[in-house]
């Protein structure tokens, strides 16, 4: 039984436990599972237009607030309904997204259109001294805004800014107060995204990394470039995974922990990637980090595609990769409340209605983040719901030099996780370089599949409907003569 590596479309098909191709099957510590389906939360209606950002923040008194911004509103998730918080009529437009970061008790919006919005309770309002951003986030005792727009220096996408210490509200550049501002011009364009790495600001272009270093008055932060071309292509194309940023570049996947960028995915899914991913839209990739799964979510817009409708996911502990189908206008891990046995009535009819959500779910727990998006429909979907189709593809098995006869594929599923449904269709080929060729195909019958093919090479495509997580794929394979 070879348990399997990980979808690896740039490796050696050869490659033992490898998947050459795959659809809504993803990692998890012991092997690959389908992925699960998103649900929609019945506390939370559809925004009324497209989500350009959203996020959940947490106030000292560890209480929540759900945001989500449109072109021209801000959004607060009230009682089961998304309350007008806006402060100003927005001027946004379509492409224009909402960033936002919290200080202390207040929730800080920037979207570039328009100048930084704050709020502590109710609606936002405008911070007077304030630039607009396309960028804020919030490190140590200060805000950071980056490629900003204001009435002193106009637009200057390489420009940055800190508030005042300890005071988000005071944005004038004072010696006594240390806000201040400058510019990041020793490598070309503009800054694409920017967030805190423990007590530095990271500020991220193109084809650059900067630390932002806090050293008081008179220059108040010192940035470094880090050595290298790695990058962040957009706003959102990267995340904290706990002490790390993953990010994605122009031309390669980054784990950056504050020292050296490292390239991840080279030889395993970076050129599959970037091939199939389109280069026109890749600004819009939104990753988050699935803290409960330890998986990160990486949302592309696929080669024909202008909005995210695809996602890679990656497992930080196996570093293994999956593949999945979905839509996503923003991305946020929602924080539900909780199902209770009275509440059961209001989640499904019957119990048979309940089956639709996993058991291990944290849709069932109070408290409990689950990754969600928002749909094309506008609508909070948590990914929590039973894998409804999955497919992933085996490498190919055999001997340049020798004809084998396969006779027989088993699966091994994890206890409790056995598909509904499981059809096999198998492929061979002489040689390694040569095109695929159909052979056997049939349905799962006591775990195994029962085919018959010969060939130098085989390979197997598999197709699940249900909860299925599999370990690990065993073939019987006898030699059946020499070329």
């Amino acid at each position: 039984m070879q348990k399997l590596t990980g979808f690896l479309p740039d490796a050696d098909p050869t490659t033992p436990g490898v998947i050459t191709s795959c659809t809504n099957f993803l990692p998890f510590e012991n092997g690959m599972k389908g992925s699960p389906t998103a649900v929609t939360p019945s506390e939370v209606p559809a925004l009324s237009a497209e989500c350009l950002g959203a996020s959940i923040v947490t106030k000292l008194d560890d209480t929540r607030r759900i945001f989500a911004g449109t072109t021209d509103k801000l959004y607060e998730l009230v009682a089961g309904a998304w309350t007008d918080r806006s402060g100003a009529a927005y001027t946004g437009g379509s492409d224009t997204r909402w960033t936002f970061a919290q200080m202390g008790d207040a929730t800080l919006a920037a979207n570039l259109s328009d100048y930084i919005q704050r709020s502590t309770t109710g609606a936002f309002a405008t911070v007077a001294t304030a630039p607009k951003a396309k960028i804020v986030f919030s490190v140590g005792s200060f805000a950071m805004a980056l490629n900003t727009n204001d009435g002193t220096y106009g637009a200057q996408t390489d420009r940055w800014w800190c508030s005042a210490t300890y005071d988000d509200t005071s944005w004038t550049p004072s010696l006594s107060t240390l806000a201040t501002t400058g510019r990041l011009v020793s490598t070309p364009g503009q800054i694409t995204a920017g967030g805190r790495l423990g007590e530095y600001a990271i500020a991220y272009k193109d084809r650059a990394i900067y630390i932002g270093q806090f050293v008081g008055a008179p220059a108040v932060w010192d940035w470094l470039q880090v050595p290298g071309e790695a990058g962040c292509v957009g706003v959102e194309a990267f995340c904290d995974v706990g002490g790390a940023h993953f990010i994605i570049g122009p031309d390669n996947i980054w784990f950056f922990d504050g020292s050296r960028p490292s390239p991840i995915g080279t030889g395993e899914v970076r050129q599959w990637f970037y091939n199939n991913s389109s280069s026109a839209y890749r600004y819009k990739t939104r990753c988050s980090f699935d803290r409960q799964n330890n998986t990160v979510w990486v949302f592309y817009c696929s080669s024909s595609a202008t909005e995210p409708d695809s996602a890679l996911v990656y497992h930080l502990q196996t570093k293994q990769w999956g593949c999945v189908t979905t839509p996503c206008q923003a991305v946020v891990n929602y924080i539900s409340a909780g199902t209770t046995i009275d509440d059961l009535v209001d989640v499904s009819a019957t119990i048979d209605g309940l089956a639709s959500y996993s058991f291990d779910s944290q849709f069932w727990l109070t408290g409990g983040k689950s990754l969600s998006v928002f749909n094309d429909s506008n609508q909070l979907q948590s990914l929590t719901g039973i894998s409804a189709s999955s497919t992933f593809t085996t490498g190919d098995v055999g001997d340049d030099d020798s004809v084998s006869l396969l006779t027989k594929l088993r699966l091994r599923f994890a206890p409790n996780y056995t598909p509904t449904t499981a059809t096999v269709q198998t492929f061979t080929k002489m040689n390694e370089g040569d095109g695929l060729t159909a052979a056997s195909s049939g349905t799962l019958i006591d775990g195994k599949f029962d085919v018959i093919q010969a060939g130098r090479f085989h390979r197997v495509a598999l197709s699940f409907t249900g909860d299925v997580r599999v370990l690990g794929v065993g073939a019987e394979i006898r030699p059946d003569g020499l070329y």
